[in-house]
């Protein structure tokens, strides 16, 4: 199978329960890592240099949390 093709296929597939819980964590800490990074005003280096982090990190819990599928779901939808 060609690997952009199971990506999408995974992409697609329905996310546990677990996993979508991680995915909204991850999208609050990005929101709140994107919201310092464009802070009007003075923002100290050390907090930017976190809130750098903040996003990427956020957005890593998004991506692998997507990516993760429930193995029955995920065949089912291989077989259709």
């Amino acid at each position: 199978m060609n690997i952009l093709t199971e990506i999408k296929d995974r992409a697609l597939a329905p996310t546990p329960p677990f996993f979508q819980k991680v995915k909204k964590a991850g999208l609050i800490i990005a929101a709140i890592g994107t919201a310092v990074l464009t802070a009007p005003g003075l923002v100290p280096a050390v907090l930017l240099a976190y809130a750098g982090y903040a996003v990427t990190a956020g957005t890593v819990l998004v991506t692998i949390s997507q990516l993760t599928v429930d193995d029955g779901a995920f065949e089912k939808l291989l077989m259709n």
